[in-house]
C-alpha cells in the first residue's frame, strides 16, 4: 500500500494498516538487525525536515523541542538538515550528553557539529514548531520543563509538526496520558507517523491532537499482520440495473418510536430508504403517531410492530423504543434474519440475561447481528464503566463482538467496527456535527440498508459507517449544527 520512503498524506486510500506499540517495536527491531546503526534515525530526521518545509515552506526560524530519548534524536537529526538548507533551527533539548540513548547522542553531536543553535528557553518568535519531546514509549504525562514546552507547542498560533505521535498521547488508544485536553490543541497541527501508523492517532483524543496525519515507513517493509485498519474511503456503489424493481433491493423494517420518541424511528426509516433499501416498513410503538408519520413520509410503510414480517426483512430495532421495546425483543431476536440493535434495544439486552442468550444464539443459527452502542451503552453491555470503555476503545469493541458474536460499531471519535475473527476497523470519516441527537438513529437505519444489499455484513457495516461520517464531512460549515440530525436526507 505504501510507497517506500515517501511521506504520504493520510486521506486518500481506502484502508491503511495500523500497528500497535508492541508490533512497532518488533518491526523496528527487525529493521535495525539488518541495517547499519543509526540508519532509521537518519531517515526519520530527513523525513521530518522535508515535511517541515512542505507544510511551512517560508518558515525561517524553526523551534524544535527535543526530549531526552530517540524521539528527541529524530528532532535533532531534522535540525541538521534544516540548518544545511539555510533555515534557522533553534533546539531546546532535555538530553544530557552521555546519558541519552546512543542514537540520540549521535544526533546531538551531529547537530552541534552542523552549527545548530541550542537554547535553554523557548524562542520568543518562531515560524514553525516541531514537537520531538516524547514518542510511543511514553508511560506518563510530561511534567516540569517538558510540560511547559508542551503547553507552548499546543497553544502556539504557528504551525506545529509532531514527530511520530503528539507528546503525551497513548499511541495505542488515543487517550492522553495525563489530564484530558478540552478540545483541539492546535488548529495548524500536523503529525508525521514514522515506520508504522498507530491506532491512537485516529481514535478518541487522537483525532483532535494529531491534526493532519502523514506517514513515512522509513523504507521498511513488514509482513506482520496489523492490529487494526484505518478506513479512509468506501467502495463505489454499483450502478443499479434498469431491469430491476423495489423488490430487488431488499426490505428494512424499523421497530421503535415509543410515546414521545417517534422521531427516532422516523429518522432511522428515512435513512434506510435513502441508503438504498427497496422498501422500508416502520413499526411505530406509539399508535397515535403512525398517521402523522405516514402523512409526512409517504414512501414509508407505517405499521404496528406486530404486523411486520420479520423473517423476510432486515430489522432495525430500538430507535426511540423506550422500555416498551423489551417485550418485543424475544421475537425480534428469534425471528429476524438480519438485525441491527440500537439504543433502547441495547439497554434492554444489557439488563436481561435471557435476551443476551438469545442474541448469542443468533450467530450459531447464521443470523447476523450488528450492535451500534455509544460508550455508555457499551459499558452497560460489558458491565463496566464508560471510562473503562474509552480507555481502550478497540479492545472494548472486540470484547463486545466476541461476547455476543456480533458485528459491533462502537460510536465516537474514530468509531470502531469489530467482529468475531475480524481485524477491527477505525472509521476515518465524520466530525463533531455528529454529536447531535438523532444522528445515531440515522446510522442505524443506514446500516440496515447497507447490510440488506451486501452478503458481507462486516464490510457493509464498515461502508455504512464511513458513508454516514462522509456526509457530515461534506456538510456546509455555515449551516445550522442541528441540521446534522437530518443527514438521512443527504444519504447517497
Amino acid at each position: 500500500m505504501s510507497k517506500l520512503g515517501l511521506t504520504q498524506r493520510i486521506n486518500s486510500q481506502t484502508k491503511w494498516p495500523l500497528y500497535n506499540v508492541a508490533q512497532t517495536r518488533s518491526i523496528e527491531a527487525e529493521a535495525q538487525a539488518t541495517l547499519p546503526a543509526y540508519t532509521l534515525m537518519q531517515r526519520a530526521g530527513l523525513a521530518t525536515a522535508q515535511l517541515a518545509l512542505a507544510i511551512a515552506p517560508h518558515a525561517q526560524k524553526i523551534w524544535i523541542a527535543c526530549g531526552p530519548g530517540n524521539n528527541g534524536g529524530d528532532g535533532l537529526e531534522a535540525a541538521v538538515h534544516l540548518q544545511s538548507w539555510g533555515k534557522h533551527p533553534i533546539v531546546t533539548w532535555l538530553g544530557q550528553d552521555e546519558h541519552c540513548p546512543v542514537d540520540a547522542q549521535r544526533a546531538w553531536q551531529r547537530a552541534k557539529a552542523a552549527g545548530v543553535t541550542f537554547a535553554q528557553q523557548i524562542p520568543e518568535q518562531f515560524d514553525l514548531a516541531i514537537d520531538a519531546l516524547l514518542g510511543i514509549g511514553a508511560q506518563r504525562s510530561p511534567d516540569g520543563v517538558m510540560a511547559q514546552w508542551l503547553d507552548a507547542l499546543q497553544n502556539t498560533a504557528a504551525p506545529t509538526l509532531c514527530v511520530d505521535i503528539p507528546t503525551g498521547l497513548n499511541a495505542d488508544t488515543g487517550e492522553w496520558l495525563g489530564p484530558a485536553k478540552s478540545g483541539p490543541t492546535n488548529s495548524q497541527c500536523h503529525t508525521l507517523s514514522l515506520l508504522t501508523l498507530k491506532p491512537g492517532l485516529f481514535s478518541a483524543d487522537g483525532r483532535d491532537a494529531s491534526g493532519q496525519v502523514w506517514f513515512n515507513d522509513l523504507h521498511v517493509e513488514t509482513t506482520q499482520a496489523c492490529s487494526a485498519w484505518l478506513q479512509q474511503g468506501i467502495t463505489t456503489a454499483k450502478r443499479r440495473s434498469h431491469n430491476s424493481h423495489k423488490g430487488s433491493y431488499g426490505d428494512v423494517s424499523v421497530i421503535g418510536g415509543a410515546s414521545g420518541m417517534s422521531g427516532a424511528a422516523t429518522l432511522a426509516a428515512v435513512a434506510a430508504l435513502h441508503g438504498g433499501a427497496g422498501r422500508v416498513f416502520t413499526g411505530v410503538l406509539d399508535a397515535s403517531a403512525r398517521h402523522a408519520i405516514s402523512a409526512a413520509h409517504p414512501p414509508l410503510m407505517v405499521r404496528a410492530p406486530e404486523d411486520l414480517n420479520l423473517q423476510t426483512s432486515t430489522v432495525v430495532c430500538g430507535c426511540g423504543g423506550g422500555d416498551d421495546i423489551h417485550a418485543l425483543l424475544p421475537n425480534v431476536l428469534s425471528s429476524s434474519q438480519q438485525l441491527v440493535l440500537d439504543a433502547d434495544a441495547l439497554n434492554a439486552v444489557a439488563r436481561d440475561t435471557s435476551l443476551q442468550s438469545l442474541l448469542i444464539k443468533r450467530s450459531a443459527r447464521l443470523k447476523p447481528t450488528v450492535l451500534t452502542p455509544h460508550p455508555l451503552e457499551a459499558a452497560r453491555l460489558l458491565n463496566c464503566t464508560t471510562k473503562e470503555v474509552q480507555h481502550n476503545r478497540i479492545v472494548a469493541a472486540q470484547q463486545l463482538a466476541q461476547r455476543f458474536q456480533c458485528v459491533v460499531i462502537l460510536k465516537g471519535s474514530g468509531s470502531i467496527i469489530a467482529g468475531p475473527m475480524q481485524t477491527p476497523v477505525i472509521n476515518g470519516s465524520g466530525n463533531a456535527l455528529l454529536a447531535t441527537a438523532g444522528t445515531g438513529d440515522v446510522l442505524a437505519g443506514l446500516v440496515g440498508a447497507y447490510i440488506t444489499s451486501n452478503h458481507d455484513v462486516f464490510e457493509a457495516t464498515c461502508q455504512a459507517v464511513f458513508a454516514h461520517g462522509q456526509i457530515a464531512d461534506e456538510w456546509p460549515s455555515t449551516g445550522p449544527v442541528l441540521d446534522a440530525a437530518l443527514l438521512a436526507a443527504s444519504v447517497r
